[in-house]
C-alpha cells in the first residue's frame, strides 16, 4: 500500500513537472506526458503499472465526457450537428471498414478481426487535439466540430467494437440486426441522458448547498454512463446528452457559490484525470514491449505502418467529400451554410489524433474465446493500437502548429477572437443598461433611501467604467493600465491585512473573509482582461 502511494506521488510530481515544461516550450502537455510515461516505464526498479481497461471505460471516461459536454455550447453543437454526425458516425464506420480491408489483404487478418481493429483505432481523442488547437487561433467552428466529434465518436466506436467481439466469438454477424440495435441504443441513450440531467438539476436545486451540489454533479456522469453501459449500450451518448442538457438549462438553476466552487473543483479533477491518463498510457509501453518479443519486429512495424497510414488517409478521403458534396447536392444547404475554405477542411482532416480510449478498448479484449481458444491476433492488435496512438499524438500534435501557420488559418481565428471580445463588451454594457433600468424601477416602486440609491448607482458606474470603450490600442491601453494598477492596490490591501493579523488586531477568520473578497475581485479582473490573439 505504501509503495502504491509513493508511485502515485511520483506520477503527480511528473504530471506537474511535465505541465510546467510543456508551457515553457509551448508543446501540448499530452505529448510530454505520454513520452514521460514511456521513459518512466523503463526506469530500473520501477514496477510495472497496468492500465485496467475498466478504469478508463467506467471510471475515467464518464467525467471527461460530461465535463466537456457541460462546457460546450448546445447552440453551437446543434448548429454543427450535421458535420459532427458525419465525422462521429460516418467517418468512424468508414475508417473501420478501410482498416479491415487493408489488414485483410495486406496482413491476412480475418474480416471480423480486421473490423474489430478498425473499430478500436477509428475514434479520435477528445482531449489531445483540442489542447493543441486552442492555442493556435484556429477558427472556432473547427474547434466546435472537433470537440463534438471527440464527444460522440467514442459511442459509435464502442458499439462497433462490441458487435465485432460478438461476431468473433459467435462466428455470425447480421448487418440489419446491428443497424437496428444501433438506432435503438442511440434513441434510448439520448432520452435517458436528458432524464438524468433533468433529475440532477432538480436535486441540486433542492440541496441548496455548494458541497452537496458539487457532490451530486460528480455522481451525475456515472449514473448517465453506467446504467446504459450495463444494459448493452455505450453510455457515451447518454453522458453527452446529460452534459448538454445541464449546460443549456443549468445557469439559472445553479447558485453562484456552487458555480464558483464547481469550476475550480472540476478544473482540478479534469486536469488530474487527463494528465494521469496519458502518463499511464505511456507506462503500457513496457508490457507491450515485453510481449512483442514473441513476434517478428518486421511484422509489427509493417502492421503499425499500414494501420497508421490507413487511419490518416481515410480521414482525408472522408472529410473532403463529406464537407463539399452535400453542398453541391443541396442548394438550400449551400445558401444556408456556404462551403468553408479548403484550408479549414485540411485542418479538420489533419487533427485525427488517437488516444487512451483506443488503448483501453484493446486492453479490454478477452484473452480467450468461449470455446477456450486464444483470442485471435490479440497481442498484435495491442502493438498496432499503441503504435497508432504514439505516432498520431506525437507526429500530428507537434506538426499541427506548422500546418496551421503554413495554411494561414490563424488569421481568420484572430479576427474571430477580436469580434468575439467586442461582442462580449457590448453584451456586458447591455446587461448593465438592463440592470440600470431595473434600478430606476426599484426607485419608483420601493421606498429606498437616497443613500442606498447612491450606493447602487455608484456600483453601476464603477462596473461601466471598468469596460474598455473599444479594442483600439490607444483606448485599450488605458483600460489595461487601470487593471494593472488595481492589481497593485489589491496587493497593498492584502499585505496590510496580513500585517494586521500579525499584530493581533484581527482574527484569522476575519482575514479569510477579507482575503476572499480581494481574491474574487482579482479573479474578476483576470476574467475581464482582454488577451489579444497570439
Amino acid at each position: 500500500m505504501e509503495a502504491t502511494f509513493q508511485i502515485f506521488l511520483i506520477l503527480l510530481a511528473v504530471l506537474a513537472g511535465a505541465s510546467v515544461l510543456a508551457r515553457r516550450i509551448d508543446v501540448a502537455p499530452a505529448i510530454l506526458l505520454l513520452l514521460a510515461g514511456i521513459a518512466l516505464a523503463f526506469v530500473p526498479g520501477m514496477p510495472a503499472i497496468e492500465l485496467p481497461p475498466e478504469l478508463v471505460l467506467l471510471l475515467v471516461l464518464p467525467p471527461l465526457i460530461y465535463s466537456a459536454s457541460v462546457a460546450m455550447s448546445w447552440r453551437e453543437f446543434k448548429y454543427n450537428l450535421r458535420p459532427i454526425i458525419l465525422l462521429a458516425v460516418g467517418c468512424v464506420i468508414f475508417t473501420a471498414a478501410a482498416v479491415a480491408t487493408a489488414v485483410h489483404y495486406l496482413i491476412g487478418m480475418p474480416w471480423d478481426v480486421g473490423f474489430l481493429l478498425g473499430a478500436i483505432v477509428a475514434p479520435t481523442d477528445a482531449v489531445a487535439p483540442l489542447a493543441v488547437a486552442r492555442k493556435l487561433n484556429i477558427p472556432r467552428r473547427i474547434l466546435v466540430v472537433l470537440e463534438g466529434e471527440g464527444l460522440a465518436n467514442d459511442a459509435t466506436a464502442l458499439i462497433l467494437y462490441r458487435f465485432a467481439v460478438v461476431a468473433i466469438a459467435s462466428g455470425a454477424f447480421s448487418l440489419s440486426k446491428a443497424t437496428g440495435e444501433f438506432a435503438v441504443i442511440v434513441a434510448c441513450e439520448i432520452a435517458f441522458g436528458i432524464g438524468v440531467g433533468w433529475l440532477s438539476l432538480r436535486a441540486r436545486r433542492l440541496a441548496r448547498d455548494p458541497q452537496i451540489e458539487i457532490t451530486l454533479s460528480l455522481i451525475t456522469p456515472y449514473v448517465a454512463f453506467w446504467i446504459p453501459e450495463h444494459v448493452g449500450g455505450s453510455g457515451v451518448i447518454a453522458t453527452v446528452a446529460c452534459g448538454l442538457y445541464t449546460s443549456w438549462n443549468g445557469p439559472l438553476l445553479i447558485s453562484s457559490a456552487t458555480r464558483l466552487q464547481g469550476i475550480f473543483f472540476w478544473d482540478l479533477v479534469i486536469y488530474l484525470i487527463e494528465g494521469l491518463l496519458f502518463l499511464l498510457t505511456g507506462f503500457q509501453m513496457r508490457s507491450i514491449f515485453e510481449r512483442s518479443k514473441a513476434f517478428p519486429l518486421d511484422d509489427i512495424l509493417f502492421a503499425m505502418a499500414v494501420v497508421t497510414a490507413i487511419v490518416v488517409i481515410a480521414r482525408f478521403v472522408w472529410v473532403y467529400p463529406a464537407t463539399y458534396l452535400p453542398r453541391w447536392l443541396s442548394k438550400s444547404l449551400r445558401r444556408r451554410d456556404p462551403s468553408p475554405p479548403w484550408q479549414w477542411v485540411f485542418i479538420l482532416s489533419f487533427a485525427g489524433v488517437r488516444g487512451a480510449v483506443s488503448l483501453a478498448a484493446a486492453l479490454a479484449l478477452p484473452l480467450v474465446l468461449e470455446n477456450g481458444k486464444d483470442f485471435p491476433y490479440r497481442d498484435l492488435i495491442l502493438f498496432v493500437v499503441f503504435g497508432v496512438i504514439l505516432i498520431t499524438l506525437v507526429g500530428m500534435g507537434l506538426g499541427l502548429p506548422t500546418v496551421v501557420r503554413w495554411l494561414g488559418v490563424a488569421e481568420a481565428g484572430r479576427s474571430e477572437h477580436i469580434a468575439e471580445h467586442e461582442a462580449e463588451i457590448a453584451a456586458r454594457r447591455e446587461a448593465l443598461d438592463a440592470a440600470l433600468k431595473s434600478l430606476d424601477g426599484f426607485v419608483q416602486d420601493r421606498e429606498l433611501s437616497d443613500e442606498v440609491v447612491r450606493l447602487l448607482r455608484a456600483r453601476h458606474e464603477i462596473r461601466v467604467n471598468q469596460l474598455p470603450e473599444s479594442l483600439d490600442p490607444d483606448k485599450h491601453d488605458v483600460s489595461a493600465m487601470g487593471t494593472g494598477l488595481t492589481r497593485e492596490l489589491i496587493s497593498v490591501e492584502r499585505e496590510f491585512i496580513h500585517c494586521l493579523l500579525r499584530e493581533g488586531r484581527i482574527t484569522d477568520e476575519t482575514r479569510r473573509r477579507i482575503e476572499r473578497d480581494l481574491d474574487l475581485e482579482e479573479a474578476s479582473l483576470a476574467n475581464r482582461e482582454y488577451r489579444g490573439p497570439l
